[in-house]
């Protein structure tokens, strides 16, 4: 049974703890940009089984190599796309998909081992764990659904569902947000009072608001949107474009139709630089103020990413970096409601 720690020292192991969940956040950031190249790179259906502990060692030989390649010849995404792809093109697919595989599987480790180094030393409470058992269990779920949205292309499809895919990406968002939310909680001391109802609404209603556009940023990738209507502000010449509800019944037009996915994302990229310069007018004084000019230069800077993305018809190298500044305005955000929901003593 472990000693309870003295103050200087449980302050210590709380900055410590705070480090490793930081560090883990880096970690989920790098799975998701790796993630993305392997989305953009049309690498995603190279791996057609899932092999939780065997699947972390790749092919070693040459017959290792052709069985794979046997493997993803049986599939849609060959037969019709990719019927002359040669063997060292296959490998190419295969080893963006084994990385982002890899890495996840990494993850766990780096959760797992400083998880039981912190509970034997004392450092982490009996109190403490279910919140951290919820984290992993949140990460165990990711890969289940990684798995399940690679299925979705194995069989009937060429690609994944895009449905799939956003839950997918969405999962991954909340696993890095509370994270991040839990490291927050562990390096920055608070105090009871809260700050004014507008900067906690505000605060709360852009995270939720960068959420969703990162759901429908999914929608995007996944129907291939960003190919399309490649002008800004118009789209094919119109505010508005025809053909918004052509698909029945209507709300499906919300997922599957890409004008109105691609109209959507536009549409809430500028409600969120609004919000964005509303929290930045009515900020308050001092570190708070700092906080939301922060806030204003990255959300402008994802945007101005985001219109440059469309405008050269999605490159690979613009798509992740995209998709990387959503991260990093998100990241933001959370602190942002972090300070004014649990403001420093």
């Amino acid at each position: 049974m472990s000693m309870p720690l003295i103050p200087d020292a449980a302050s210590s192991a709380r900055r410590q703890i705070a480090l490793w969940l930081f560090g883990l956040c880096g970690f989920i950031a790098l799975v998701v940009l790796v993630g993305g190249l392997t989305r953009l790179t049309d690498s995603g259906l190279s791996i057609t089984e899932w092999r939780p502990v065997t699947g972390i060692i790749p092919p070693l030989s040459t017959q290792d190599w052709q069985l794979e390649f046997f493997k993803y010849q049986q599939i849609p995404e060959y037969r019709l796309i990719n019927r002359d792809m040669t063997l060292d093109e296959f490998k190419t697919i295969f080893w963006w998909e084994w990385a982002h595989r890899f890495l996840a599987r990494v993850s766990g480790l780096v959760f797992l081992a400083p998880f039981i180094f912190f509970r034997a030393t004392g450092r982490l409470g009996r109190a403490e764990v279910p919140k951290f058992l919820l984290l992993f269990l949140m990460g165990g779920a990711q890969g289940l659904l990684g798995w399940y949205m690679v299925k979705s292309g194995l069989s009937v499809r060429v690609d994944v569902s895009q449905y799939r895919l956003a839950a997918h990406l969405g999962l991954a968002f909340l696993v890095y947000s509370y994270a991040f939310w839990l490291g927050l909680n562990y390096w920055r001391e608070t105090q009871g009072h809260k700050s004014p109802l507008r900067l906690r609404a505000g605060s709360a209603l852009l995270y939720a608001a960068l959420l969703l556009q990162i759901l429908l940023g999914a929608l995007v990738a996944g129907l291939d949107a960003g190919l399309s209507y490649n002008d800004w502000p118009l789209m094919d010449g119109y505010w508005v474009p025809p053909g918004l509800f052509q698909i029945t019944p209507w709300y499906l037009n919300l997922f599957e139709n890409i004008t109105l996915v691609q109209f959507n994302h536009r549409m809430l990229g500028i409600i969120i630089l609004a919000l964005a310069m509303g929290l930045w007018m009515g900020r308050a004084r001092g570190n708070l103020a700092r906080a939301f000019n922060l806030l204003l230069l990255v959300i402008a800077g994802q945007f101005a990413l985001g219109v440059w993305t469309l405008l050269s018809v999605a490159p690979v190298g613009l798509s992740a970096a995209h998709q990387i500044g959503a991260l990093t305005s998100l990241s933001v955000a959370i602190w942002i409601v972090h300070q004014v929901w649990k403001p420093a003593g």
